[in-house]
């Protein structure tokens, strides 16, 4: 089973159309399923306590995806041939993205909240939703309010909202925990930037999707918190995990095409020499 690779955009957009779109076409290119974007307003992230006393957070605003970019990327997520998703950070924000989006991807910071769950299941557009800092039980409860509105088959991904995650703590076994609880697809959101950790999520704990925030050139709002993936090295893990998927086989004991024409160059069982006697003759024989 092929990885559904998704590149994470968040705020390493600066605010330019011309470089979500180079996001669009470098994911497509290094060989993503699907790219994605968040559509929030600070002022309705955060409470007006912490905006009130926390210009750290008042300057988020910056990061803000301008809404009118939104069909412009849907656009050309068609023309590339890939995927086009957005997290939602407010009911309006679910309404605004539902007509556009191939899927809904809902962060770990928002997995308590059930109207916007709700939401975006009633949609009936596919939804992802991160697990990170939950619990087993508050993850059922997320996965319960989904599918009791509508989305049968949400894919978690298992994920550790530390940024960057340390590989030690990354936890990958619970991705089986997940699949094991809920019967559903999961996958893996990283925060590691480690190929290690990718190769071992998709190979050892079938990850069905990888989740990744990407950077163009290090010159991002967020590159510099050391989570972000480039797309030279990105593009090399998704290339071998691919590799590593195709070398799996149909699991039959067989000759491989690559090596039939070595089977008549065996030891002979009569003399151990090599190669088997009827070719031998044929060299005797001059053929």
């Amino acid at each position: 089973m092929r990885v559904a690779f998704v590149a994470e955009v968040s705020s390493n957009h600066n605010g330019s159309l011309e470089r979500c779109l180079a996001f669009v076409d470098t994911a497509a290119r290094i060989g993503c399923a699907a790219v994605k974007f968040q559509l929030f307003r600070v002022d309705r992230l955060f409470a007006p306590e912490i905006l009130s006393r926390s210009g750290e957070h008042r300057r988020r605003r910056a990061w803000e995806l301008p809404e009118s970019f939104l069909p412009h990327l849907a656009a050309r997520c068609r023309d590339r041939g890939i995927g086009f998703s957005c997290t939602p950070f407010d009911l309006d924000a679910v309404e605004t993205l539902a007509p556009l989006v191939d899927f809904f991807k809902v962060a770990s910071y928002e997995l308590l909240w059930d109207p916007l769950l709700a939401a975006c299941a009633r949609t009936g557009k596919p939804v992802v939703l991160s697990t990170g800092m939950a619990t087993l039980d508050e993850v059922g409860r997320a996965v319960e309010v989904l599918r009791r509105h509508g989305c049968d088959a949400p894919t978690l991904l298992h994920c550790v909202s530390g940024y960057p995650t340390p590989p030690g703590e990354c936890n990958l076994a619970a991705i089986d925990t997940l699949r094991t609880a809920f019967e559903c697809p999961v996958g893996w959101s990283d925060h590691s930037v480690d190929p290690g950790v990718i190769h071992r999520a998709a190979h050892r704990w079938e990850a069905s999707m990888v989740e990744f925030h990407l950077d163009l050139d290090g010159a991002g709002a967020e590159f510099g918190g050391g989570h972000c993936w480039l797309p030279g090295p990105l593009g090399d893990v998704i290339r071998s995990v691919d590799t590593g998927v195709a070398a799996d086989g149909n699991g039959r004991k067989e000759p491989a095409p690559a090596e039939r024409g070595d089977r008549d160059w065996r030891a002979d069982p009569s003399d151990g020499l090599r190669p088997l006697r009827h070719v031998r003759q044929a060299w005797e024989a001059g053929r």
